[in-house]
Formats: structure tokens, C-alpha cells, sequence
């Protein structure tokens, strides 16, 4: 099961690459995220790891598996049997930047945790890239508007 978010930023991607590699600071940006915090030092790259807390959630330990600079990263975690993969992509489009967020299950039951958790999943991912979008134009200098544009 996988689900994005994208949205189309009126901001350059080096800024939300910026936003998008300090993973620390996240719960400054969006209220999905209580805590991160890095498991390594250095700049994020692949093997990094991170305690992540969530409202109503159980920390979990993510790990990049995926990254490329300044353009996205993958991480996963294991939960209740199944792995979760948290994707971050970034593409400049004319002066802006798309932002594509994703989140995939996997494993046996990941149709049934689907049905279950998948609307706070989907609901999550949104206001994260809308946390993104708001710091990304906080950083510029601009109103909060641009761009908006969703793909299930």
C-alpha cells in the first residue's frame, strides 16, 4: 500500500532541502512530529538513524535507506511485522520546488493496518508537507500561499 502527498512550493529546492535533511527539527514544522532525534552525527546520509515519536504513537527508529543530495531521501522502520517506508522527494519546477511525500506498508496485514490506520496515515502526510510548505515560504520571505496541488 503507498500514498503521496505533493505539493508545489513557491520556494528553491535548496531551501526545503535544507528543511527536508534536518530531521531534528521537524516537530518545529508539523504537529504530527513530538520528537526526533538523531541516532548519528553528521549530515544525514544513508544508514542514518532517528527515534522518531508521534501523538498516540510508540517511537519507532527509522533508517535512510535511499538519499540523494538535496533531492530526497527514503527511510524505513518495522512495526507490528510490517515495514514502513517514508519517502521525501524534491523536484524544481520553474522557480518553485514539488514536494512529494509518501508512505508505503508492507508485509503480511499491511491491507488490514491499510484500513485501519491508512485515513490518519494519509491526513498525517498532508499536514507534514503543509508543515514543509509554510516553513519553506517563512524562510523566503512570502505570504502563505502558492500552489496547490494533491495526488492520492
Amino acid at each position: 500500500m503507498r500514498w503521496e502527498d505533493t505539493l508545489v512550493i513557491d520556494a528553491p529546492v535548496d531551501v526545503l532541502w535544507s528543511l527536508t535533511a534536518d530531521v531534528q527539527r521537524w516537530p518545529d514544522l508539523t504537529p504530527t512530529m513530538t520528537r526526533v532525534t538523531r541516532l548519528d552525527d553528521g549530515p544525514l546520509r544513508v544508514g542514518s538513524r532517528a527515534r522518531i515519536k508521534q501523538p498516540g504513537q510508540a517511537e519507532a527508529v527509522w533508517t535512510v535507506t535511499e538519499l540523494t543530495e538535496g533531492r530526497g531521501f527514503s527511510w524505513q522502520t518495522r512495526l507490528l511485522g510490517l515495514t514502513m517506508i517514508g519517502s521525501h522527494r524534491l523536484a524544481q519546477v520553474g522557480d518553485g520546488c514539488r514536494n512529494t511525500l509518501g508512505i508505503e506498508v508492507h508485509g503480511r496485514g499491511a491491507g488490514m493496518f491499510w484500513l485501519v490506520f491508512g485515513a490518519l496515515m494519509r491526513r498525517a502526510v498532508r499536514t507534514e508537507n503543509r508543515g514543509f510548505r509554510d516553513a519553506a515560504l517563512r524562510v523566503c520571505g512570502k505570504a502563505q500561499e502558492g500552489a496547490d496541488h494533491r495526488h492520492a
